[in-house]
């Protein structure tokens, strides 16, 4: 399957990018990471990765934060600690150094100038129950998208 990127006006002098495709994560907690990392160097981002999947930083959760309970990190109203999207999300980091060390571009000068989160297929499956129904069970997979840019 093909898939493009959606950022807009892509530079391979200026700009590397990276993706996850069909990732059984959520999308809802790789929103809100992708929102967190944007703007951010990748050492800066992959410490804060990091610190996330030790549970010692929260991500602030802005848009999907319904009965979400506060946190004490500075900054930090509502947020939790998606470790799972966010392991995803250091090994998408790793690939956006890779990519960009083949490119020769200085690791020290990147910044994420972009995070798109996508929704991906749905995979519909049932859960038999008792007396013969059954319960729908419904994975909604995930696309990450992330581009640099040597500053």
């Amino acid at each position: 399957m093909h898939f493009s990127y959606a950022f807009q006006n892509y530079d391979k002098t200026r700009h590397v990018r990276a993706a996850l495709r069909e990732k059984t994560i959520s999308h809802k907690h790789a929103r809100e990471i992708a929102h967190a990392i944007k703007g951010k160097s990748i050492e800066s981002a992959r410490s804060y990765l990091q610190s996330v999947t030790n549970l010692e930083r929260a991500v602030p959760f802005k848009r999907y934060n319904n009965e979400v309970g506060h946190k004490s990190d500075t900054g930090v109203m509502a947020g939790r600690y998606p470790e799972k999207a966010a392991s995803e999300f250091l090994r998408l980091l790793d690939n956006l150094e890779s990519n960009a060390e083949y490119r020769g571009m200085d690791l020290d000068r990147l910044k994420i100038v972009n995070a798109t989160v996508h929704k991906g297929r749905k995979l519909e499956r049932f859960t038999p129950r008792a007396m013969g129904r059954a319960s729908p069970k419904v994975d909604i997979l995930t696309h990450v998208e992330l581009v640099a840019q040597e500053l």
